[in-house]
């Protein structure tokens, strides 16, 4: 019988992994199919939303998810923190389905493969084992979900001072902000930026009909950048007071990149001490085994 699950398990991990590896190459569409849908409008709503059209297997996670009850005060921080990812609408019960399913399925393989062929599964190392993957698995997606949400902050803030410079360009050589803002995030250096994504959509809820001070805030919301935050709250204060867009622009602009230097020049600065522990653990031990060894080897033959 042991056997027979075996064999079953391993079938069942072997094809899951198959599954996972071919998805993305046969759900991957083609430029024509992309460009169409940029041309019927679809290519902003697909970049909005978590998905475009909900999958069954998403739907399977969304389902899980909806059944789990939490505090709306977790929910919104869930849902903050997916904005900030660049995941939108719905995305909050396929995370927490995807955080059930794997606190289940990563305790399976200890559970058949070891456990159970040995009959150890009812003993308190085993529940230990199984209760500890159960909470590394439910655990996963949010390591994920945090580093993610790291390095999109990361790419937002090395890319404002380039867009802040050629919308800079923009304003000077006399179009409006919303002119200003569709010329700059159109520049090919920039497809497939985060940042020119949430200003993309940004613009289009200004052309919708939202304030412009009200997208612009939205999008300081999305992208949880304090960079972004004084950048909308300098727009903001520009167009109340009617004071030179421009100007203000090119001063917020140096004041990024002066950021930006210091901050490398302060991780340069952390770089003798981060390396002061592999060269006390790793390096040093090897060179006293080559410069001493051949000695203590000579010694020892002398006293022999």
């Amino acid at each position: 019988m042991s056997i027979i699950l075996i064999t079953v398990f391993t079938y069942l991990s072997v094809a899951l992994l198959v599954i996972c590896i071919l998805y993305p190459l046969l759900t991957r569409r083609t430029a024509i199919q992309e460009r169409l849908d940029g041309l019927g409008g679809k290519g902003l709503a697909s970049r909005t939303l978590f998905v475009s059209s909900m999958t069954k297997w998403q739907s399977f996670l969304a389902g899980i998810g909806e059944k789990i009850k939490i505090a709306p005060r977790e929910k919104s921080k869930y849902a903050k923190m997916l904005a900030a990812a660049g995941m939108r609408k719905g995305s909050v019960s396929i995370f927490m389905g995807s955080k059930i399913i794997l606190a289940c399925i990563l305790p399976l393989p200890y559970v058949f493969f070891y456990s159970l062929p040995r009959g150890e599964l009812l003993k308190l190392d085993s529940l230990l084992y199984v209760a500890a993957l159960a909470i590394i698995g439910f655990l996963l997606p949010s390591v994920w979900l945090h580093r993610k949400v790291k390095l999109r902050k990361i790419e937002i803030f090395h890319t404002l001072p380039d867009i802040l410079d050629l919308l800079t360009i923009c304003v000077e050589a006399g179009l409006g902000i919303d002119a200003a803002l569709v010329r700059s995030i159109e520049n090919p250096v920039f497809k497939g930026n985060p940042l020119a994504e949430e200003l993309k959509t940004a613009t289009m809820e200004t052309r919708a009909g939202m304030p412009r001070s009200d997208a612009l805030r939205e999008l300081a919301e999305r992208t949880m950048v304090d960079d972004v935050r004084s950048f909308v709250t300098m727009m903001v204060q520009t167009e109340r007071f009617g004071t030179s867009l421009s100007l203000a622009l090119r001063v917020f602009s140096d004041s990024l990149r002066t950021k930006r230097r210091q901050i490398a020049e302060e991780t340069a600065a952390k770089t003798s001490i981060k390396i002061l522990f592999p060269l006390a653990f790793f390096i040093f031990p090897a060179l006293m085994v080559v410069i001493i060894g051949p000695a203590f080897f000579k010694i020892l033959t002398i006293f022999k």
